[in-house]
Parts: C-alpha cells; structure tokens; sequence
C-alpha cells in the first residue's frame, strides 16, 4: 500500500481461501522439479525410504511437505509486526542462499586468504571508478538537460543527439569505441580514464532524462515567478528550481549510481583492476573461478546495501518539506 491504512481489517495471509490458493501453487511448482536427489529428499527418507527409489510418491510427499513448510511460516509470519516480518523473510532467504552456496563446495580458506586484496585493491578501484564517474555524469546531465528544456534549437539538437547515441549503443562497445578508437585520432588514453569517460558519457545520457524530467516536474510558475523577481537564469535554478526538482531525482538518480556500480564490472575487458577482474585473475589459474565469483557478488551486493540505506537517508532529508 501507499499509505499505512488506518482501518483494521483481517491479515490476507490469515485467510484460509489464500493460504489454500498459495498451497496449491507452491505445491503445483514444486511437483515440476525432482528433489529427491538433494537434502530434502535425505531429511524425508523416514516417510518415503529410499528418495531414488520412491518414485512419484517420494516427489509428490516431499512437494507436500515443503508445500505445508512454505504456507505455515507465510501464517505465522503474519502475526508479527512489519519490522519483524521483514527481518525474518531476510534471514530465511539468506540462510536459504547460504545452503544453495554450500552446495558448490566451496573452499573457504582460499576465499578467506584472497578476500583481504579483493577488498583493499578490487573494491577500492570499483568505488573510486564509479564515484568519479558519477560524478561527472551528473555535470553532463544538468547541462544537456537544461539543453534540451532549451528553445535554442543548435543546444537541443546536440542534447538529444548525444542521450540518443549513448543510450542507442551498449555500454560494453562504448568503452571499446572509447579505448581503441581515440587513438586513431592521436588521443592516446589510459584504461582507467577510459572507462571513466565511457561510464561518465553511457550513465550521463540516462541521467539527463533524470534531470530533464525532475526540472520539468516543477510548475511553470515557479520559474515564472523568480524571474519577475529579477533573478537571473542561474540563481533561478540554484534557488528555486533545483532545490524543488531534488526530491524527484534522487531516487532514480540513486538507482543509476547503483547500476553504475555494477556496470563499473565491464571496464575489466581493460584490465582495470576492479572487483570483476581480480575475481578471475585470482580463481582462474587455481580453478577456484566459483569462489571468486561469488565472493564478487557477494561484496558488490554490500555495496549496493551500503549505497542503498545512503540513498535513503538523502531522500529523506530532501523530502522533509512534504512531512506532514
């Protein structure tokens, strides 16, 4: 819901029409796969004997099973308060990603040898690769959205010229164009200014339509007004727009720096030495390519956690001129 509803009525999860319908499709979605070979199938080997053995009775039993699990812990969870719900479906999908990991037996030791340097050189060079590029993609954006809101029609056409080939081409071929092809004009540019410049111009043509439509978001009659004032075009929108369009484009503008931050990956092809390309450097000649990657994916989705409760606290400060 939108807002928190102030009129009681019964927990849908409490409902025995919706829980029966949530029964019969998990039971209906577990029947397509066999789990009869895998832990499941040993911890219900008491019920069904032997899980190779037990045929469509041992996957119809252990569907069942999991079937009643699922839609006992979706009941009591409901009985919880929201905080509490929310830190329980975490923890349960957490363990449950742990146990899928756990099934690659992977070697610790060697995860816990290489993570320091992962850490210390890999994610640092990602941070610092996606932080600069923000930061220019944000200086590209308010230009070439205030270009586009623009009558002048030599400004517009540069603007959208610019959001449309950069949007229209893969980021990966931008960053080979931009590495490969500005020495053919004598530009002779080191990888990680090139995946710099390349994530800057991919990331700022997004953010203009960020920009373009947050600006637009405020009534005519605040620009109007300031300019009756006697402010000028740059006072105009350092006081009165701006400050307005904020709550609006942080939220979108927050998604595409952590996009940013995963996309920052691709400057690998240029042996940047980020996250993604210590990962394989470090598990391809012991053939330990899994526990690198997932130790990877593991550390970009802390990040992502991290930039996430940031963002949240910055949409909140700029949102307290709409507390009521």
């Amino acid at each position: 819901m939108l807002y928190q509803d102030t009129v009681e009525s019964e927990v849908l999860v409490h409902k025995p029409w919706f829980v029966a319908s949530i029964f019969t499709v998990v039971l209906a979605v577990l029947l397509t796969f066999n789990l009869t070979g895998t832990t499941v199938g040993e911890l219900m080997r008491p019920v069904i004997g032997d899980p190779l053995q037990s045929g469509f009775y041992g996957r119809f039993a252990i569907a069942f099973a999991m079937a009643v699990v699922f839609c006992l812990n979706l009941a009591l969870i409901g009985f919880a308060p929201l905080r509490v719900q929310i830190g329980v479906v975490w923890f349960e999908l957490l363990l449950l990603f742990l146990a899928f990991f756990k099934s690659f037996d992977l070697s610790l030791p060697f995860i816990w040898k290489n993570l320091p340097f992962m850490i210390t050189q890999g994610v640092v060079t990602t941070i610092y690769v996606s932080a600069i590029s923000l930061m220019f993609a944000s200086l590209i954006a308010i230009v070439a959205a205030i270009a586009k809101l623009s009558s002048n029609g030599f400004t517009y056409g540069i603007a959208s010229f610019y959001t449309s080939f950069f949007r229209g081409l893969p980021l990966l071929m931008q960053i080979y164009l931009i590495y490969l092809g500005l020495p053919q004009l004598g530009v002779i540019i080191n990888a990680v200014p090139a995946g710099v410049l390349a994530l800057s111009l991919c990331v700022g043509a997004y953010m203009t339509e960020i920009f373009r439509s947050g600006i637009q978001s405020i009534d005519r009659g605040q620009w109007e007004a300031s300019r009756s004032l006697g402010f000028g075009f740059g006072l105009t929108m350092r006081r009165i727009i701006l400050p307005q369009a904020l709550p609006v484009i942080i939220p979108p503008a927050g998604n595409m720096f952590i996009g940013m931050l995963k996309d920052s990956s691709l400057v690998s092809v240029l042996g940047v030495w980020e996250l993604t390309f210590l990962a394989r450097q470090i598990g391809q000649p012991t053939f330990h390519n899994m526990e690198m990657l997932i130790s990877a994916s593991i550390i970009y989705w802390i990040l992502s956690i991290c930039f996430e409760l940031i963002q949240t606290r910055i949409e909140r400060y700029f949102a307290r001129s709409k507390a009521r």
